[in-house]
């Protein structure tokens, strides 16, 4: 499995990994719960593999800026949670990420991403990052 098979979808909480396609969607499995939803073809979703960051040169993908987190955090969890102040967690990412746009990436934005790291993290799919970056470097 790779990034390209784990999903965001707007108005639910965490991360999915994708099941199999149907007829008018997919199934997806929470990495939350384990609970399996059918998802239509009108739901706003987003693989992982696809969302970047905007830094103040480029757009960087989601994939580089969670390797960095793993980095840091040397594939353990964060040292900050989601919930921490608006301050705490830019300062966290400014850390990690030291040229991203203030203007662009919000703290709600930031607070996703922890998230999303520590669920790839509790679900032992760190591991994915290698291979996406590999995969990615082998393309180019």
């Amino acid at each position: 499995m790779s990034l390209e098979k784990v999903l965001s979808i707007s108005e639910k909480p965490g991360l999915f990994k994708l099941i199999t396609q149907t007829r008018n969607g997919f199934i997806a499995e929470s990495l939350l719960d384990g609970k399996r939803i059918s998802v239509n073809m009108h739901s706003n979703v987003s693989l992982l593999s696809e969302i970047a960051i905007y830094t103040l040169t480029e757009e960087l993908p989601l994939i580089k800026v969670l390797k960095k987190i793993k980095d840091k955090e040397n594939s353990k969890p964060t040292s900050i949670s989601h919930k921490s102040s608006k301050d705490e967690l830019e300062e966290y990412f400014f850390d990690v990420l030291p040229d991203y746009d203030e203007d662009r990436v919000y703290a709600s934005d930031i607070k996703k991403i922890i998230r999303w790291y520590n669920l790839l993290q509790e679900n032992k799919m760190l591991n994915l990052l290698e291979d996406d970056d590999t995969q990615k470097d082998e393309e180019e």
